[in-house]
């Protein structure tokens, strides 16, 4: 079941509440109990890491991605240096 996060509009009351995804929305705020309690957008909660389909299937053959070969040629630290990710991401 997803975690939904919501947030009251008139006392500022957050909490994040296990739903299913078939659940209607809450509406009542816990805090003050009125109905302006609405759902906030969030990031997803999960990550792809490790050698898995993303890594290895849809490269053409290649096993340097474009945007790693694109900062090499441009010069970029693709060792990830200081970056706070680690340099492991898509961003570098």
């Amino acid at each position: 079941m997803p975690i939904y996060a919501y947030r009251c509009t008139s006392c500022g009351f957050e909490k994040e509440h296990l739903q299913k995804m078939s659940d209607a929305p809450l509406t009542d705020c816990p805090e003050c109990g009125k109905g302006t309690y609405a759902k906030q957008l969030t990031a997803a909660g999960f990550q792809l890491k490790g050698s898995g389909w993303y890594a290895t299937d849809f490269k053409g053959g290649s096993t340097t991605t474009t945007a790693a070969k694109k900062a090499d040629s441009a010069g970029g630290n693709s060792s990830g240096g200081d970056a706070p990710c680690g340099g492991g991401c898509a961003c570098h």
